[in-house]
């Protein structure tokens, strides 16, 4: 029987220890992985070949051209490793220990497969591929291991890197924590805020390279807590400078500097692979994970079959019980956040702190933490029906943010009660009020992704890969600066992003309140819904479109969905009476137009950096502006459709509307548009803020 070194599917972190006993190696990302995927094939179709008496000079040269492959390939990977070994003194002995190694492995093979030796035979004593088997399988083996090790080491210079950034990062928080006086903040927050521009690159490609699920999970969790906590500590520690005898305002800015000391140190432990004091990670209980596990250990059992009639039995209540907690659970979030989507108590507050008056703010950060209290019970209830150990995860992350920052919140409307008259005191409040806003947005879009996944709609995602090449990843932001926006660019694209991200959970709201969600107008209108929001996730850097080129020929499908809506709305309009007609048509109007105007945008062909962003820019624009007239057309035939009592089956669609979801290709040309710092608004745009703090 054949013999392979690794399966022939692929690589697997598994199999890692099956390629020698010296060298237990983990593969923890996806370059690692791809990179080894076809150094795998080869030798797999090597060491597969059948043994047959007859042997075609065909047969002979082919097998020689994947020797041959199969050391060149190895050739070239050596020549990569020594300059990464140049490059990082302290990995030079173990990465060239390494290469040597893959390189004696891949001479063994072009020997071993040499048509000069195949040609004699056997009884002559030449030892070929044919003769020894097993020396085959040691050099495949040994290959594989070396060529592991080197990728493994190339790894560990991003995990450096990462854990280098995050310790430049602590020791300027330190210095930002212990400033006096306004301007020596000025300046050492600056160099904060390019710091963590830094670490955020870092980590944005280390999230997207992690093959762990979970892990991926806990470090999107941990990186929204960075990019929210930066701008609160910026006004919580400019509050605190204003008024430094005010104990609200204190407690405000301690609050903000431990939470972000806590996720940075989350980051690193999920980098590193480690945990603080050698402690074990407690996995988080749900009904979900505790149906899951029960399914999966009676499949190892064996049963008679009475248990195994009981055993299917009990598996289809669990699964009606687990059906109708969905139900329940589902239903209570959504009707909680249409609830709260007001935000009267935030409003409240920001107007009652100015007033100056003590006994309304009292009165309204009660209301607050009952809100609270009743956001946290229900993350842990979506917790048990969330599907996936990822969505679990971030039920977890959104039951702490809203755990951390309601008393957040009610110390800084605290502080602003107490000085009523103070701007910083009240832009401090905002921002922290602008944060729990933000979570309840994420809580939504988490609560569709939960539906998403129990009604079988979730896709999978494209990996982006960060292995490190010569000359690449270092821990600089000069090396980054040439595949990211400028400072304006990225605050541009943020805020556009943000209004885009609005738009799109007020749609998705206005979508909700149909009764009738098989109507042609709510289907398109969800599919140019889901589509925008992917385009808000790119502003991030986030999502499935990773290429401006992907952000282009999404925004084509978005503007060719849009003028499908114009059609099916026109069609209404033809059954409304003459009296109502002209308001629909004035939107269809507004509505054509643009589309038309995002279609030629994102079909024109541009070159350079500058037009590229502006080519972005516009898009984004675009798809804002449809999304502002969808906002208002959805509503509005809502109530004419109530109005002229045509019925709920007018215009339904045989098709799901997440047929047209999501469509991209596949284009890996490289995104000069993309941006992964942290930060709606960017870190650099409020540093150059910094100069009108005096003023407040």
């Amino acid at each position: 029987m054949a013999t392979s070194p690794c399966s022939s599917s692929g690589v697997s972190s598994s199999s890692s220890a099956g390629l020698g006993a010296e060298a237990a190696l983990e593969i923890r990302t996806r370059s690692v992985e791809q990179t080894l995927v076809p150094l795998v094939s080869q030798i797999t179709t090597l060491i597969n070949h059948k043994d047959k008496p007859k042997r075609s000079d065909r047969t002979l040269q082919a097998i020689q051209r994947v020797g041959q492959a199969v050391n060149l390939a190895v050739g070239r990977f050596i020549t990569v490793g020594a300059a990464i070994a140049n490059e990082n003194r302290e990995l030079k002995e173990e990465m060239s220990i390494a290469c040597i190694e893959a390189k004696r492995a891949g001479e063994t093979i072009a020997q071993l497969t040499d048509v000069a030796n195949l040609d004699h035979p056997e009884s002559d004593g030449r030892i070929t591929i044919f003769t020894d088997k097993t020396g085959v399988v040691k050099a495949a083996r040994l290959l594989l291991s070396s060529v592991t090790k080197v990728l493994v080491l190339a790894d560990r210079i991003v995990i450096k890197q990462i854990v280098a950034s995050r310790n430049k990062v602590l020791a300027t928080m330190e210095q930002l924590e212990k400033v006096s006086s306004f301007q020596e903040f000025v300046q050492i927050f600056s160099q904060f805020g390019n710091e963590m521009v830094e670490f955020a690159h870092l980590t944005g490609d280390r999230q997207n390279d992690l093959k762990d699920e979970k892990k991926k999970a806990r470090m999107a969790a941990a990186r929204a807590v960075l990019e929210k906590c930066t701008m609160m500590l910026l006004t919580a520690s400019k509050t605190c400078l204003r008024h430094p005898d005010c104990e609200s305002a204190r407690l405000n800015k301690e609050g903000v500097f431990h939470r972000m000391r806590l996720s940075l140190e989350q980051v690193i432990e999920i980098v590193t692979d480690s945990r603080p004091s050698g402690e074990n990670e407690m996995a988080p209980t749900s009904i979900y994970t505790s149906i899951k596990e029960f399914k999966q250990s009676q499949k190892t059992k064996e049963i008679t079959e009475d248990l195994e009639v009981a055993i299917l039995k009990t598996c289809q209540c669990m699964n009606e019980l687990k059906r109708e907690l969905h139900h329940a659970a589902t239903s209570l979030a959504t009707d909680l956040l249409r609830y709260h989507a007001d935000h009267m108590v935030l409003k409240a507050l920001k107007i009652t702190g100015v007033e100056g008056n003590l006994e309304a703010v009292a009165e309204y950060t009660c209301k607050l933490s009952e809100q609270k209290e009743q956001l946290v019970e229900t993350c842990r209830l979506l917790r048990h029906v969330s599907g996936t150990e990822p969505l679990e995860i971030t039920c977890i992350h959104a039951e702490d943010t809203f755990q951390v920052t309601g008393p957040q919140i009610i110390s800084a409307a605290e502080t602003l009660t107490l000085h009523p008259s103070s701007k910083i005191a009240k832009e401090n409040l905002d921002v922290f009020c602008e944060a729990w806003e933000s979570q309840l947005s994420d809580m939504s879009m988490l609560l569709r992704e939960i539906n998403d996944v129990f009604e079988g709609r979730r896709g999978e995602k494209r990996a982006y890969l960060s292995l490190p090449r010569p000359g690449k990843h270092n821990a600089n932001l000069k090396a980054l600066k040439p595949v990211t926006l400028d400072t304006e660019e990225q605050a541009q694209l943020g805020k556009l992003g943000l209004e885009l991200h609005l738009l799109t959970c007020d749609v998705d709201s206005e979508t909700e309140k149909w009764e009738d969600q098989e109507n042609e107008i709510v289907l398109h209108g969800q599919s140019i819904s889901s589509m925008a929001h992917s385009m808000y996730l790119f502003t991030r850097g986030e999502g499935l479109l990773k290429t401006t080129q992907d952000l282009f020929h999404q925004a084509e499908v978005f503007a060719t969905e849009g003028i499908k809506l114009a059609s099916v709305l026109t069609a209404f309009s033809n059954q409304l009476e003459d009296f109502d007609k002209p308001l629909l048509l004035l939107e269809i109007d507004k509505l054509i137009p643009v589309c038309q105007q995002l279609q030629i945008t994102a079909k024109t062909t541009v070159q350079g950096k500058s037009a590229t962003f502006t080519k972005v820019d516009t898009c984004i624009r675009k798809t804002k502006g449809v999304m502002t007239i969808l906002s208002q057309v959805l509503p509005l035939s809502c109530k004419l459709l109530k109005k002229c009592g045509t019925g709920n089956g007018w215009l339904r669609s045989p098709h799901p509307w997440r047929e047209n979801r999501l469509q991209t290709n596949t284009n890996e040309d490289s995104m000069e548009g993309k941006t992964d710092a942290f930060g709606i608004k960017s870190l650099e745009h409020h540093v150059a803020n910094l100069t009108f703090l005096e003023s407040k």
